[in-house]
């Protein structure tokens, strides 16, 4: 079926001022008025949209395969936005709007994992907490080259995310890129509950801690955050530790809301900045800060919402303990397109109360701790059996492993030795193995089972140990 140009027009207008429409009512992400831009007079608009129409008819008319109109007019939608090279500008259809809506309400089905294009490959910002993900051992910066061997490259993020997720209990297999190592990680897709606040305490010197672990920032998580922190406040607490390291992001009023609780009205706790350079600061009606000292955790892990939570706190004079965060930098609005559709458009830069933008940069902290260096390792390989006097990189991780689990390798520069060897037989004997000294595949497999129990324990967590130690200098 043909669309004469008047149609085209009407459409692409209408769909323009119901999408602006349902970005002021119905978007609660940032309140700035959009700026006012001149866009050209009317015969250029026209000219613009008649060669749309060429191209279209062009290819209804002609192309020697059939097409779907509505493919076109999708796909032109989706190339437009892929001009402007911004990861988080992205284009949903019916389907990936639901996905999206679940991550922000409820729960959703898939890996558990928040990821991004970054130079045109879909990489893992954070795993979430207690998901396929992060028990598998996926880290922030990870590269999914290819899903149950296809390759992802020329697709778009959305249609990624797709391949990625799927109904619980199925099984896949993704091709990681992590620095220059490539291996495979089979998880099985399970329900991903979005849990966003877990709170304890801690005793430190003497003195009552409390710590709250934000894992995203989703519509009732300033809420939940304000409970928590009521109860610990209320418990007698000495000092705060506020987590968010892995913490992708999420909502910014959430964040905002929080923020209202510890930055003082005498400064902004954040500002937004439009696209005309125009900025808007919002401050809080708080008289005066917490009468106890916080710090604040960040890794590489952390972006968006958390690192405008860090460097605010930063910035009024808090502690950030941990490595350089995320570095994003720019605020995205969900502006509804027709009936079926929906633009996720990058519509602000956010700015730090001082006025610094972090993009690209990430926050710093004001303390740099880094974890053990079996932290960073990742899934050992083996097709055959290492023994003794072999070289190879999966050995060089299996030494980084023993040695987290205290058992003394002597080396960690990938040559299996007869120490190596030693400490190998003595891990597998604690854990009834058959005790040969070789690095075979179930050894591998249970290693990584071990360290990724120690890593979720807690044991050797050196930067909550910073964190709580800077609490109380």
């Amino acid at each position: 079926m043909r669309i004469s140009k008047i149609n085209i027009i009407l459409v692409i207008i209408s769909a323009f001022i119901i999408g602006l429409l349902g970005a002021y009512l119905g978007v609660n992400l940032v309140q700035p008025e959009v700026g006012k831009t001149e866009v050209g007079t009317k015969s250029q608009e026209v000219e613009n949209f008649d060669k749309v129409e060429e191209a279209y008819s062009l290819i209804e008319q002609h192309y020697i395969e059939e097409v779907e109109g509505n493919e076109l007019i999708e796909g032109a939608i989706q190339g437009m936005l892929n001009t402007l090279e911004d990861p988080y500008s992205t284009y949903m259809d019916e389907e990936a709007m639901i996905n999206f809506n679940e991550q922000i309400e409820s729960s959703f089905q898939g890996i558990g994992a928040e990821v991004s294009m970054v130079e045109g490959k879909v990489t893992i910002i954070a795993p979430i907490k207690d998901s396929p993900a992060e028990k598998s051992g996926l880290q922030p910066n990870d590269q999914v080259l290819k899903v149950d061997d296809e390759e992802l490259e020329g697709l778009d993020l959305n249609q990624a995310v797709e391949k990625i997720r799927g109904e619980k209990g199925s099984k896949v297999t993704l091709s990681i890129l992590r620095g220059e190592n490539n291996f495979d990680v089979e998880l099985t897709r399970d329900d991903i509950p979005v849990e966003t606040i877990y709170s304890s305490t801690k005793e430190v010197e003497g003195k009552k801690t409390g710590v709250i672990e934000i894992t995203s920032f989703s519509e009732q998580t300033s809420t939940d955050f304000k409970k928590e922190l009521t109860k610990l406040e209320e418990s007698g607490i000495e000092g705060l530790i506020i987590d968010v390291r892995g913490n992708p992001g999420g909502l910014l009023d959430s964040v905002e809301d929080m923020l209202k609780e510890f930055v003082p009205k005498d400064m902004p706790f954040l500002q937004i900045e439009d696209q005309q350079g125009e900025k808007e600061q919002h401050f809080s009606e708080l008289e005066v800060k917490k009468d106890y000292p916080i710090t604040v955790l960040i890794d590489e892990g952390s972006a968006s919402a958390s690192e405008i939570l860090a460097v605010a706190l930063k910035e009024t004079g808090y502690n950030v303990v941990g490595t350089k965060s995320f570095g994003k930098g720019t605020v995205q609005q969900a502006v509804p397109l027709g009936e079926n559709g929906m633009i996720k458009l990058t519509f602000y830069k956010w700015l730090s109360p001082e006025g610094n933008w972090i993009h690209e940069k990430g926050v710093k902290p004001t303390l740099k701790v880094k974890q053990p260096d079996y932290y960073y390792s990742h899934p050992i390989q083996v097709d055959k059996p290492f023994k003794l006097d072999q070289s190879d990189d999966n050995i060089e991780i299996a030494q980084i492993i023993l040695d987290g689990l205290d058992y003394k390798p002597g080396r960690k520069d990938g040559y299996l030795d007869k120490q190596t060897v030693d400490a190998i037989k003595a891990f597998q004997a604690d854990n009834s193995l058959k005790k040969t000294g070789e690095l075979s595949k179930e050894t591998a497999s249970e290693l990584e089972l071990k360290i990724i129990e120690n890593i979720r324990s807690g044991k050797d967590d050196l930067q909550m140990k910073a964190g709580l130690k800077e609490l109380y200098k």
